[in-house]
């Protein structure tokens, strides 16, 4: 299998997730900043051209990281990084979902109309005028997660999840972009420790 990676928390989330499974895949970088992923032959793969896509052994593109994380668990179910059981996974989706709608896509929309503007005028719908908001609420979504680790190593118990990875990648990005974690956020930040010592961080 390949995977047409790039830059960005979304790449990064898909070959972290590969490595806890161990699971080797082929990675074709795409210049994101350079447009590549806006034009031929990429747009051919996945029409959206957005990073990461990847292309199963028989051609077969999947996009969106979702879809591409279940793929892979259902191929390689050892560590069950979605879950084990029907409990398992309802509450794994539970968190990812949490993660995805509380602080994925408020940053990364308020990235787009600040910092990113230059970049993703032309290419997406921007709203700069909603920036400081969009951010704001990024930062409530990873107060909440603060409030809720409690003594838990992980958002979904005792082990890494899908859930863990995804927030992760996107609090390293935060760091990168003007939306870091506050420091009083104790909790969340032994968490990132606890992630970012875990070796598919490094080959993430």
């Amino acid at each position: 299998m390949k995977l047409y990676s790039s830059i960005g928390p979304n790449p990064r989330f898909v070959r972290m997730f590969a490595a806890e499974k161990g699971i080797a895949l082929e990675l074709a970088e795409i210049d994101i900043l350079g447009g590549e992923n806006r034009r031929g032959p990429f747009l051919g793969i996945n029409p959206t051209g957005t990073t990461p896509v990847l292309v199963l052994d028989d051609g077969t593109p999947v996009a969106e990281t979702t879809a591409i994380c279940e793929y892979l668990e259902e191929c390689v179910p050892e560590p069950p990084l979605i879950g084990a059981t029907a409990t398992q996974r309802a509450r794994t989706r539970m968190w990812w979902r949490r993660v995805d709608l509380m602080v994925v896509q408020p940053m990364t929309a308020g990235f787009r109309a600040a910092e990113g503007l230059p970049m993703f005028r032309d290419r997406v719908r921007c709203l700069p005028q909603a920036a400081d908001d969009l951010k704001r609420t990024a930062q409530e979504g990873l107060a909440w997660f603060e409030s809720q680790l409690g003594d838990q190593q992980y958002l979904v118990g005792a082990e890494p999840s899908a859930a863990d990875l995804l927030l992760y990648c996107f609090v390293e990005f935060g760091e990168q972009v003007g939306q870091g974690v506050d420091r009083s956020h104790r909790r969340l930040g032994a968490w990132r420790d606890r992630v970012g010592s875990r070796p598919s961080a490094a080959a993430g």
